[in-house]
């Protein structure tokens, strides 16, 4: 299916959830000198939430944020909007850090989703706050049980009840799609309209005395006697402390995630609103859901009854150079509509009103990061791999911990400074990324055509785990 043979389509860089969202108010740019206890560096979800437990710890810290162009324009403001918690990582989190460690990050994620929904509650944020659980399912044979490993984790540990197996007719009861088989549902998820989210995050920031500055990009943050410097082209930040929480431009040459981050792109089709069709299929509790691959197909509805449909096969972009093609790629779109169809054939001679897209920081592990910068006190965090409505709460729980020097549990979470694998450098990395991502797209592809993928496919999609890296969940 080619975007050209779609209705009324409008591809941009930003999407609908920015252009459904509330209107604000601009802010100014940074000028002159400001001191600062905090400064924090990025508006997404990860620096605001960062700020907002940084005031909710301690009323009286003053707190600075800049963002280069405007809070929550960026993949905060543009993503499916899965408020998804991890325990579908538990076995990868196992593996890695250990039952304890695993268990306590999958308990504060599974807080944090709860937590979104009070903070919207109580700070009167119309977020469309739906919790109603996530369902992943099946699509193809070789698909079939993906979620066993993480369900024998969670009944192992104790939280059998996290993970909800289900038989085909069980699935069919929650949304009767053709392409699906069984699957499994993940109760204590939930959706959000990401830009309203973040905008209103912004809102109740300055509202609790956060300076925001908007379109103030930092040229330079440099540990000084003092403690850190921020400096933008209209001014400096002088602060003690510091939160680097930009995303995928920390892998930006130059920059302090450039060996631990792939930065990959995402893309998003919405439909018109199509409320018989979800009654027609039994799509009406407002789940999200995703298919089993590693380049995953997600898609969830809203109040007025559309599909935002997502797939996460987007090209991977060398040293975080995005050339605009992380936010618009008419070829990605059109295959993101193709498994729309594919999925939902009722939707045949149903429009498409928006397309865009954003970029991911991936780690190689598939787990969110935080980690002290030498030199200063600045700690930087990224790295969640298109999992990061929910756990960006939890991490910016952390990081105002790790700023306020408090030895508590979310200091602790095994996420702190976690020595990730190194990437190699450009340009082999990004040659290497695309060749993975080719053969997983040939292997996947040969999969849900019910055949058998061919063997130099299969071994390149299983370079990542050879070489200790993670793909999936």
């Amino acid at each position: 299916m080619h975007l050209e043979r779609l209705v009324a389509v409008k591809h941009d860089a930003h999407g609908y959830w920015l252009e459904e969202a509330p209107a604000i108010e601009l802010v100014p740019e940074l000028g002159g000198e400001r001191t600062a206890d905090v400064v924090v560096v990025g508006g997404g979800y990860t620096g605001m939430w960062a700020a907002w437990h940084l005031k909710q710890l301690e009323p009286e810290v003053r707190v600075v944020l800049l963002d280069a162009g405007r809070c929550g324009f960026g993949p905060s403001g543009r993503n499916g909007g899965f408020c998804n918690v991890m325990w579908f990582s538990l076995p990868n989190m196992r593996g890695r850090w250990g039952d304890a460690g695993a268990l306590a990050v999958a308990r504060a994620a599974q807080a944090a989703a709860t937590e979104i929904g009070e903070f919207c509650a109580e700070e009167e944020v119309d977020a469309w706050y739906t919790p109603g659980g996530y369902l992943q399912v099946s699509t193809a044979e070789a698909h079939d049980s993906k979620w066993a490993e993480a369900l024998t984790a969670c009944q192992e540990l104790g939280v059998g009840d996290a993970i909800q197996p289900l038989t085909p007719a069980q699935v069919a009861e929650r949304c009767a799609s053709p392409a699906f088989r069984g699957g499994a549902f993940y109760p204590d998820a939930a959706t959000v309209q990401p830009a309203r989210l973040a905008l209103g995050l912004r809102e109740r920031l300055r509202e609790r005395g956060v300076e925001v500055y908007e379109r103030s990009s930092v040229t330079r943050l440099a540990g000084s006697s003092h403690g850190v410097e921020a400096h933008t082209a209209g001014g400096v930040v002088r602060a003690r402390s510091a939160v680097l929480a930009v995303g995928a431009a920390a892998k930006a040459p130059g920059g302090p995630l450039r060996n631990s981050l792939t930065v990959a792109s995402s893309h998003i089709v919405l439909t018109e609103p199509v409320p018989e069709l979800l009654e027609e299929v039994g799509w009406t509790g407002g789940e999200c859901i995703t298919d089993s691959r590693a380049l995953i197909d997600y898609f969830r509805t809203t109040p007025d009854g559309r599909i935002a449909f997502g797939w996460g096969g987007g090209r991977i972009a060398m040293g975080a150079r995005l050339h605009g093609r992380s936010e618009i790629d008419a070829e990605v779109v059109s295959q993101a509509a193709s498994h729309l169809w594919d999925y939902f054939p009722g939707l045949e001679g149903c429009a498409i009103t928006h397309a865009w897209g954003g970029p991911i920081d991936a780690s190689p592990t598939h787990l969110p990061l935080v980690l002290p910068l030498r030199g200063s006190r600045t700690f930087v965090a990224a790295g969640y791999t298109g999992n990061g409505v929910g756990p960006s709460h939890m991490v910016g729980r952390t990081l105002a911990s790790l700023i306020l020097d408090r030895r508590d549990d979310p200091s602790r979470l095994a996420f702190v400074d976690p020595s990730p694998p190194r990437m190699p450098p450009e340009p082999f990395h990004w040659l290497g990324g695309e060749a993975i991502r080719a053969g997983i797209l040939r292997k996947e592809n040969a999969e849900l055509a019910g055949g058998t993928p061919d063997p130099i496919s299969s071994l390149v999609s299983r370079i990542p785990q050879l070489i200790g890296f993670h793909i999936g969940r």
